[in-house]
Order: C-alpha cells, then sequence, then structure tokens
C-alpha cells in the first residue's frame, strides 16, 4: 500500500538539487501535469498535443482553436522557467509569481480583456471573480493582499510544506490576482513551493476536479483548509504510486 509518507520518502531519496536532476526526475510527469492543469480550465486541450508539443514544440495535423495552443505552448514554457527558478533557488516573491502567470497566459487574453487594460504578467485592473460564489479581491487590493500572502510563505519548516502549499493555493485562488490564469498559475506555483522545500509535486487530475473545487469552496465558505489538505495528499499518491511501487519491486528483486 502506497501513502502519502511513502511518496515523500521516494522523492526524498532523490536527493535533487539541480535543475537538470530536476528535469530528470519529472520525466514524463511534466507533460502529465501541463495536460491534466490546462484541461481543468479548457476542454478542448488533448494529452496528444500536449506530448508533442513538450516534446517536438509543435503539432502536425492540428485543427482545434490557436487559443489552445498558445495555452499548451506557455505551459512548456512554463514548465522550462520552473525548472531554472529551482536551480537557481530563486524565493518566492511578487515578481516570480507575475513572470509566471505572463509565461502561461502570453498571446491568450481575449479582446475584451485587452481593451480592459489588462495585460498578461499584471494584476488585474478590474473586478474579475470566479466560481459559484464570485470570489476575488477587489483590485485595489490585490497587490496588499499578495504580499501578505508572499510573506507568510517565507521560514516554512520543510514538514510543513505541503500544508503551506494548501495553504497558498487556496489563498491565491481565493484573492483571484490575475484577468486570467488563476488557476493554471497557482497550480504551478503550489508545485513550486513544494519543490522548495523537497516534497514531490502534484498533478491534480481533471477527473477529479469536483472534489478539487470542493476542497478551494471549502476554504472560500468557511477558511477550512483541511478538506485540501487531505485531497492534495490523495493527488500526491494518485501522482506517485505507480513510481513508488515500482522502486519497491526494484529493491525486492
Amino acid at each position: 500500500m502506497v501513502d502519502y509518507e511513502k511518496v515523500v520518502s521516494y522523492w526524498k531519496e532523490k536527493r535533487i538539487t539541480t535543475d537538470a536532476e530536476l528535469a530528470e526526475a519529472l520525466n514524463g510527469h511534466s507533460i502529465a501535469f501541463a495536460y491534466n492543469s490546462g484541461k481543468l480550465e479548457n476542454e478542448n486541450v488533448t494529452y496528444n498535443d500536449t506530448r508533442e508539443i513538450f516534446e517536438h514544440d509543435g503539432v502536425s495535423s492540428y485543427t482545434g482553436d490557436l487559443r489552445t495552443l498558445f495555452e499548451i505552448s506557455n505551459a512548456r514554457e512554463a514548465n522550462e522557467f520552473l525548472l531554472t527558478a529551482f536551480g537557481e533557488k530563486i524565493p518566492l516573491d511578487e515578481e516570480l509569481i507575475k513572470e509566471i502567470q505572463r509565461i502561461l497566459t502570453q498571446k491568450t487574453y481575449d479582446a475584451r480583456r485587452w481593451r480592459l487594460g489588462e495585460r498578461p504578467g499584471e494584476y488585474k485592473r478590474h473586478d474579475f471573480v470566479t466560481g459559484k460564489n464570485e470570489i476575488g479581491a477587489p483590485p485595489e487590493d490585490v497587490h496588499e493582499e499578495m504580499a501578505e500572502l508572499v510573506s507568510e510563505m517565507v521560514s516554512i519548516p520543510d514538514d510543513k510544506a505541503l500544508t503551506a502549499a494548501a495553504y497558498f493555493h487556496a489563498k491565491f485562488e481565493n484573492i483571484h490576482p490575475f484577468a486570467d490564469g488563476n488557476g493554471r498559475a497557482g497550480r504551478l506555483l503550489m508545485n513550486y513551493i513544494l519543490l522548495l522545500h523537497d516534497r514531490p509535486p502534484i498533478i491534480i487530475h481533471e477527473e477529479d476536479r469536483r472534489e478539487y473545487y470542493g476542497a478551494l469552496e471549502a476554504w472560500d465558505e468557511g477558511q477550512e483548509l483541511a478538506p485540501l489538505v487531505n485531497f492534495l495528499k490523495e493527488q500526491t499518491v494518485k501522482t506517485w504510486e505507480k513510481q513508488v511501487l515500482r522502486r519497491e519491486r526494484k529493491d525486492n528483486g
């Protein structure tokens, strides 16, 4: 049986310190993460298109819309940026957050957002909200709330990394700091926090979206973090279970 602690042990045994080591550890994972994260927001994202773009920087016989193609290509570029940031141990700050969102949303803002003055890599200028409860901080409060959130991520003990990452993700989505791309940026930033604290990154599987959104709503409605922490533990196991079992079979001969 594989549980969360066993996955953490498996990850820590890798002793990853460089971007090259991380890229090797995430071989295959990055494609699956980009596919699932993109699919949560855009039903037109496919695994085959994602794999082709990650492996060949392009797709063959593509007939879909350009926005979807840009989103997948952006996810690939954001993954490369994440590896570089990890290698350089760039701390989580507002500049990093804005850059990740910029990469993920470049060339994808629609005409309405553009006319309103919204731009990738900049906090929202208008009252964009999300979810059934229309969650989102007023644009004039975003910088202050994000600065406070970033300050709360400083000096986190490694054994509290998952809770801190869950808190960051819930609060980030609650603030909804950008006009677009908050979900994709939030999930990637959550994984960056985990990686900085030597914890395995998580794929939030698109087929589990109902539980995922329910866990985020539990925070929005009552500041309950436990549902999201528990969900992320389950998703961590689902992400890495096959690799852990493969390692166990190898070790047992």
